[in-house]
């Protein structure tokens, strides 16, 4: 039986109103942002998907029982998480004490932390509700990427029979078939992913061949300025000096977009403050509610909401047709109702669909 607390919850979520501009947009013209929040809601087992802190955290316990990295360095780390506000540095610091001295990306014994505290991610999918409403998005041509090194959502497309395919930044094809549309089921890791022996960055200059090439940088950063992006469980995302030098470092004029961002409100002074900064990068904040718990019900609507906008496509078919959007078996009463000689069909054609011609 149902919590007094859970139904309140979901009382409270029947009743939201969502902004128009949002519910209205075809989902082919969203572009999904996913950080840990996902993860963390879909996944609560796995305390390092929960967070920045709590990766970092389970990367040095990883680190230090596999004895991949000195005691001091693990201690001196584990100081840096308590006491620095910017966790995207101490991230990135921590990639390069596991890592070559190069500027090249090469096998790390940071992969091998991750692959340790990511082990067997399918077993713990508790709570696929996100995962299904970004799916159910995807299907009608809403673009993924993701900040995460996981591929939960890959892991649960595939058991729903999805061809889902994780990108890579390095595949320079590959990023530009799927930033034309072309990779339906791709979901692009803008940091790579734990599964990938060439290791993860959060430091652009790993991706200088990326960021040096025309072609890509314009392909990436004409989805900021044509598609609404939607920054679903998002915290240090804009922070993200990757996602800064894709999308935001060269992309005039951001004040005139119209992105979305999916926040807790748990203080009113800040909620409000981060509303009216983050108007200046041409991102509306919207709060999904005052307790995390709220998030997954909150997307799940809010997927319903957009998918029930007919498509541009469909009612320009509809407008071709005297009928409208009859079905079939009305459309075939009203013409003989209206004594109108039956149409013509496809020649060569075995099915009974009338077209008209």
């Amino acid at each position: 039986m149902d919590s007094p607390e859970g139904a309140t919850i979901r009382s409270e979520q029947k009743f939201r109103k969502f902004l128009k501009s949002l519910v209205r947009k075809q989902p082919r013209d969203l572009l999904l942002v996913i950080g840990t929040g996902v993860s963390a809601a879909v996944a609560p087992g796995i305390p390092a998907l929960c967070s920045w802190r709590s990766c970092i955290e389970a990367v040095l316990g990883a680190a230090e029982q596999l004895e991949v990295l000195h005691p001091g360095d693990v201690a001196e780390f584990r100081n840096k998480v308590k006491k620095e506000r910017d966790l995207l540095v101490v991230a990135h610091d921590l990639i390069r004490k596991m890592s070559p001295r190069t500027g090249d990306t090469k096998p790390n014994f940071f992969q091998d932390c991750l692959m340790e505290v990511f082990d067997n991610l399918e077993q713990h999918i508790q709570n696929p509700v996100v995962l299904q409403s970004i799916l159910r998005l995807m299907e009608r041509g809403t673009m993924v990427l993701t900040t995460n090194y996981d591929n939960l959502l890959e892991i649960f497309g595939q058991q729903q029979g999805k061809p889902m395919e994780s990108l890579d930044l390095k595949d320079k094809d590959k990023v530009l078939q799927w930033a034309r549309g072309h990779v339906k089921y791709g979901v692009l890791h803008i940091h790579g992913l734990y599964t990938d022996p060439c290791g993860m960055v959060l430091d652009p200059s790993g991706y200088k061949d990326v960021t040096q090439d025309p072609e890509v940088m314009e392909v990436l950063q004409n989805l900021y300025r044509t598609k609404s992006f939607l920054f679903l469980g998002c915290g240090e995302t804009l922070r993200d000096q990757i996602f800064q030098a894709l999308f935001l470092y060269t992309v005039k004029n951001k004040v005139d977009l119209e992105h979305y961002m999916l926040v807790l409100k748990e203080n009113e002074d800040h909620f409000f403050k981060l509303q009216a900064d983050m108007l200046l990068h041409g991102i509306k904040v919207v709060s999904y509610g005052d307790c995390f718990q709220q998030f997954p019900e909150y997307v799940q609507d809010l997927t319903a909401q957009i998918c029930k906008q007919r498509s541009p496509d469909a009612e320009r078919v509809d407008s071709t047709t005297p009928l409208g959007t009859s079905c079939v078996d009305c459309a075939k009463r009203k013409l003989g109702e209206s004594g109108t000689d039956s149409p013509k069909r496809i020649k060569g054609s075995n099915n009974d669909v009338p077209t008209l011609q």
